[in-house]
């Protein structure tokens, strides 16, 4: 079998979706891996290193691939240069490309999304959603402090005592934990709101505090939150509106699968902050949490600057290709069987993550959506 790995394409990615240190796995499971010239210098991982271990590097990379991985979704365009009849595994934005997963379907394409993953026990180690908000949360951080006009530890100095720097996390899922974790080894005063109860827990064992709203939120599947209504949502607005106007530094990362995320902070509330404040934005590719940002700009807002990173993992490249490859080699090697790609679509973990397959779009909330756009 063979295994292609092309480059990203889009300006800025720089992650690699397999690294040399997983060559070995794959060959293990019957695979014969081709990565394309390039393919991970921009993450630290040079030609030689695929080579030994054991990669053929250059080359019509895609001919003749039974297995193509990739990390973020290919364009129209680039699934038609997919074999007819191959596998495809990475980040697909189910719904977001109504062209290119119509192309998938046209090339007979099976693909499988991250996005889709369940998220269950068993599919742990496949979650690249979680390995990615990882490196994101953690840069977040990074970015904030770095941002900040301000320091983010205490100080105390000959010319007297300089306070710590006030950050909110909102949204303590995986990239909130992490922004937590770092702000506060960072030395900041760190609280943290999330619509979960069972977050609480795990706010405070990382030596934040978590904000105690009166407000009652629907739970969602898979550790996730559920989508909120709009009466909750104003009146969540109205609550944190103090806390976000004391903080120097608030992050937001409240998403939702599959939806725009949630606004949490209004124009007005960015107005009520302090200027020289910040907030990072980690939802801004689905929309914003905040309702000034704008996806992959700076906007200074009478003096609190917004930021809305595109993708954060990809600017530490290193360890998100190297999280990312283990997860695609997790992936890919249940679906496996006998030395030859068979998915087995009775595996929960296999059909929940299944995008098209057979010509047709089996993920049934995407394939609603696009037949919902013909109409």
């Amino acid at each position: 079998m063979k295994l292609a790995v092309p480059r990203e394409t889009r300006p800025g990615e720089r992650r690699a979706a397999i690294v040399p240190e997983v060559v070995p796995k794959l060959a293990g499971a019957g695979f014969e891996v081709w990565v394309e010239e390039g393919l991970g210098a921009q993450a630290g991982y040079p030609d030689g290193a695929y080579r030994e271990a054991g990669a053929q590097v250059g080359g019509d990379v895609l001919a003749g691939a039974d297995l193509v991985a990739r990390v973020l979704p290919p364009t129209a365009a680039e699934v038609g240069k997919l074999p007819e009849g191959s596998v495809l595994v990475g980040f697909l934005a189910p719904g977001s490309d109504p062209g290119m997963v119509a192309a998938l379907v046209e090339r007979k394409v099976t693909s499988f999304a991250f996005e889709l993953v369940p998220r269950i026990s068993r599919a742990q180690s496949m979650d690249a959603l979680s390995s990615q908000a990882t490196v994101a949360g953690y840069r977040a951080a990074l970015l904030a402090a770095v941002r900040l006009p301000k320091f983010f530890p205490m100080f105390m100095t000959a010319a007297g005592t300089v306070p710590p720097a006030k950050v909110l996390v909102m949204g303590a899922g995986v990239a909130g934990l992490q922004a937590i974790a770092t702000a506060r080894r960072l030395g900041a005063k760190v609280s943290a709101y999330d619509v979960r109860p069972a977050a609480a827990d795990e706010v405070r064992s990382l030596g934040a505090t978590f904000l105690e709203l009166d407000l009652e939120a629907k739970q969602g599947a898979g550790g996730y939150a559920a989508e909120q209504g709009t009466d909750f949502l104003a009146r969540q607005q109205e609550l944190i509106g103090a806390h976000v106007a004391s903080s120097d530094v608030v992050i937001t990362t409240a998403a939702v699968p599959g939806r725009r995320a949630p606004v949490l902070i209004r124009r007005s509330m960015v107005e009520a902050m302090r200027p020289g404040s910040l907030i990072v934005d980690l939802a801004a590719p689905s929309g914003g949490n905040c309702e000034v940002t704008r996806l992959g700009e700076e906007v200074d807002h009478g003096g609190v600057l917004v930021l809305g990173p595109r993708d954060l993992a990809a600017t530490m490249p290193t360890h998100a290709s190297a999280l990312y490859a283990r997860n695609v080699v997790n992936l890919v090697q249940l679906l496996v069987r006998d030395g030859r790609l068979a998915p087995d679509f009775d595996d929960e973990v296999v059909a929940g993550a299944c995008l098209t397959a057979d010509g047709e779009v089996r993920h049934a909330p995407t394939r609603e959506y696009l037949e919902s756009r013909k109409g």
